[in-house]
């Protein structure tokens, strides 16, 4: 096993959660060609799930998907 220390310094809490979230799509992209990375960090676990939520716990994600098919009123001329 090798070891990589990162110390990180200036950076705001969102630019820490960015580069949190960026180190983890690296563990993904790596995992395919055997390689297992673990990263250990203060609250990682929701950091992640925070940032790799597609929006289901916000209202305003909600969005109801359509077919893009609008209701068609026909007149009937031939009666």
């Amino acid at each position: 096993m090798k070891t990589i220390t990162l110390k990180v310094e200036g950076t705001s809490q969102s630019q820490w959660s960015t580069f949190v979230l960026e180190l983890n799509l690296m563990k993904k992209a790596w995992k395919r060609y055997g390689v297992e990375v673990e990263l250990k960090t203060p609250s990682i676990n929701k950091i992640i799930s925070q940032g790799t939520s597609h929006g289901e716990k916000s209202v305003y994600y909600k969005k109801k998907k359509s077919n893009g098919f609008k209701p068609v009123h026909v007149l009937n001329i031939f009666r």
